[in-house]
This record gives C-alpha cells, sequence and structure tokens, in this order.
C-alpha cells in the first residue's frame, strides 16, 4: 500500500497559502520536479533496447509543460489536428509525435499527413480512404483487445462496446486493405483504458497485441498506450511500475527476438506523469449547514474541475488553512448553477468561510477540461520549477470571455 503524505511536494515546498495569497484562488499549482520523477520511473522500469515515451498532451497543453517534457526526451501523444498544430507552434519535432484520433474525418487525418505526423488509425474505412489517399505513408493500427479493463467503465476503452480502435477479430479484413492498398504499417497500437492495477491484465493485451504482430512485417514499434494507476487516496494502491517493467520487458525482448529485429517500446501516459504533480487551490466562500448536511462552499466548480462530476473521480481535499483544526463532515460543492459536488461526506479539519482547500491529483484533465460556463473564468496557472513560482497561464477576464464574439450593427443602437 502506498500512502500519500500529507501535502504534495509542490505544496510542502512551498507555501501554498503564500501561492493563494499571491496569485488569488482559484489557482492550478504544478510541481516540475514531481513530473520529472514519474517519466524516470517508466524509464527505469523498463529494461527493452528501445523505449520511447509519448506524453499524452490531452492530459495538460499549457507550453511551459510541454517544454518540461521536451527536454525530458519524450515525443508527444496527441489525438486532434489542434494538439498537432498547437505543439508544432513551440518545439516539437514530427519525428517524435503521434497522431491517434478517433472518429474524425478523413480531412483531418490529410493535415495530419501535411504536418509529417505519425498516423495512427482506428477504424477500418479509414483506413481504405487512408490507403487511396496516402499509399506511401506508413501508418500505425489501433487494436481492440477486447479487455475490459481501466478504473471505472467511462475510462475503459478496449473493450466489445468501446469506440475506440479495431477489433482484433478484423485484423484479417485489415491485412486485406493493406495488401490492396500496398501500405506500409509501422506500428501496432492498443490502449485498454486508464487505472489497470494488476499486471496479469496488461500482459494478457500485450499477448494479443504480439499474436497480430506476428502477422505483419516490417513493424518498426509496438505502442502499448498508457494505463498506469497513481494513488489518489491516503493509503491508496497504485500500479507496480517497477513490477510491470521487469515482466514486460522480459516478454517483449522475447517477442523481438523471435520477430527478427528491435522493435521500440511505446508508452503514452499522461495522468501517470501529470495528475499527481498538480493541486488546485481554492477558496471557501460559504459554510452552509442544512438540517442533514454540512456544505463547504467554494469559489469554483465543475467549469474548473469536472472529473468527480464526470467521471465519478476522487479528489483528496486538504483544508491548508486549518490542518491542525477538528475533524468535521463535510460535503464539497461549486458555485456553478449545477449540482457540481465535488465530494460527498468527507472529513476535513473544521472548514471556516474564507479558509483555502486544496484539491491534490489536480494535474492531469482539469484545467485541460476546464470551460467558461455560467461566464465564469478560468483559473490562473502556476509552475513550480526548481524552488521558484512562475506564472504560466494568467487569469481570465471579461475580455477574454467577449473576444471571438461578434457584434452586430443592428443592435448598436437601442431605442428605449
Amino acid at each position: 500500500m502506498e500512502a500519500l503524505p500529507s501535502l504534495p511536494n509542490n505544496l510542502a515546498r512551498l507555501n501554498a497559502l503564500e501561492l493563494a495569497q499571491k496569485y488569488d484562488c482559484p489557482l492550478y499549482v504544478y510541481d516540475s520536479a514531481i513530473m520529472k520523477r514519474q517519466y524516470r520511473r517508466i524509464t527505469d522500469a523498463f529494461r527493452v533496447k528501445k523505449l520511447k515515451i509519448n506524453y499524452a498532451c490531452k492530459a495538460l497543453t499549457n507550453q511551459a509543460v510541454l517544454n518540461i517534457f521536451r527536454e525530458l526526451g519524450t515525443g508527444l501523444d496527441t489525438v486532434s489536428i489542434q494538439e498537432v498544430l498547437l505543439v508544432f507552434l513551440f518545439f516539437v519535432s514530427a519525428k517524435y509525435e503521434i497522431y491517434t484520433p478517433n472518429c474524425v474525418s478523413i480531412e483531418e487525418i490529410n493535415r495530419a499527413v501535411a504536418a509529417g505526423v505519425r498516423i495512427n488509425i482506428d477504424n477500418i474505412s479509414i483506413l481504405e480512404q487512408f490507403g487511396h489517399l496516402h499509399p506511401t505513408v506508413p501508418v500505425c493500427i489501433r487494436i481492440n483487445p477486447h479487455i475490459y479493463a481501466g478504473g471505472s467503465s467511462k475510462i475503459s476503452v478496449g473493450h466489445i462496446d468501446s469506440k475506440f480502435g479495431i477489433s482484433v477479430h478484423q485484423m484479417p479484413h485489415v491485412q486485406r486493405v493493406v495488401e490492396a492498398m500496398g501500405l506500409r504499417v509501422e506500428g501496432l497500437h492498443m490502449h485498454t483504458g486508464s487505472d489497470i492495477l494488476a499486471a496479469g491484465v496488461f500482459l494478457q493485451g500485450a499477448e494479443i497485441l504480439f499474436n497480430s504482430a506476428r502477422e505483419i512485417q516490417d513493424l518498426e514499434y509496438i505502442d502499448f498506450g498508457s494505463c498506469f494507476k497513481e494513488p489518489i487516496k491516503e493509503n491508496d494502491i497504485a500500479t507496480d511500475i517497477e513490477e510491470l517493467g521487469e515482466k514486460l520487458s522480459q516478454r517483449f525482448n522475447e517477442f523481438c527476438q523471435n520477430y527478427g529485429r528491435e522493435l521500440t517500446l511505446i508508452f503514452e501516459p499522461g495522468k501517470f506523469l501529470v495528475s499527481e504533480a498538480g493541486a488546485f487551490l481554492t477558496r471557501v466562500n460559504v459554510v452552509k449547514q442544512t438540517t442533514s448536511t454540512v456544505f463547504a462552499g467554494i469559489d469554483s466548480g465543475l467549469n474548473h474541475l469536472i472529473r468527480p462530476m464526470f467521471y465519478d473521480a476522487y479528489h483528496r481535499i486538504i483544508n491548508i488553512s486549518n490542518p491542525q483544526g477538528k475533524p468535521r463532515i463535510y460535503t464539497v460543492v461549486g458555485y456553478i448553477c449545477e449540482t457540481d459536488t465535488f465530494g460527498v461526506n468527507r472529513k476535513i479539519p473544521e472548514v471556516r468561510e474564507g479558509d483555502v482547500l486544496a484539491f491534490l491529483n489536480a494535474g492531469a484533465y482539469c484545467f485541460s477540461m476546464a470551460s467558461n460556463y455560467n461566464s465564469r473564468f478560468r483559473p490562473a496557472e502556476v509552475l513550480i520549477h526548481e524552488g521558484q513560482d512562475y506564472l504560466i497561464r494568467r487569469r481570465e477576464n471579461l475580455e477574454d470571455l467577449l473576444q471571438n464574439q461578434v457584434e452586430l450593427p443592428i443592435f448598436n443602437s437601442v431605442n428605449v
């Protein structure tokens, strides 16, 4: 069992209350040291001749974070043409970027081909169109292994009813399309879902991928997506990266030897790399006691952190203003005109109006899924890097809400 510290490293090293005072709330805070630690855990665990880590940038696309992973030597996993173009504005070489879309048009894929990124295709219709338009462009095939894995039904993407990937049972059809079009398949890809704990489940999927790989000549890489679970609760369990690394490395090396060439082993972690590195600071607007519940209402809502409502995700909540206070039971809610409940019946040191609450594991899919619902502004982001705090995104204002709206001349004058 792996226990979380009372405060994550980014809040322990710098006074989170000072950050809240300096930058105001709500506020996202990220720690580059934890990102680097998580990256090294993966690279140290897998002992293969060729290993590549592609950061799944949909988790957090701030350019400062992308630059951290660039310096570490990662590639990028992108899922939209906008992500492809966004990262190209800054630094990323197309050689190290893979584009893994789902249910997009062939026109978007054409734009990705023009950008020069590696293309990963997950349905036969698009594969046929791709082969007709780009017969000389190498392609990767995403397989659905029909494995139900992951922390919940909303993040399990490798089962038979999932929209992702080409069924492993359709690989003979894929082979016919590849041969008819003269395509070169350079890689096979699989992603079963996040939060897989047992190495055995992952290895089961690996064997399915290896079986398909044997039928394809001249592969360059096998991409296992990502699945690693990080601890989110006190005394929570997490993926044993070291055990998985030892077992999968051995099996991958055996496969390469039998296949007759050294392939690259690729992973695409997103949440594992940045989730634990982030904290979300909020201020308590009101403590409201009803006949059955004590609510702690904060200055944020599902517009800033939708995961608890969307995924039933758990985020540990800490009162950093009163950490030694007497524990009481609270339901923590937001200020959006919806039922935006972050946590029900949580034991938290006594909460007072004006206190700052920290949500842990807020680095992944928090700001990146934020919105302006209720015309609320999106928060600022701060990066702690080598002991210093840096503002990496300013807080939005009213001009930001209006900048893309077009004023109609017919409304310029109003008769009163």
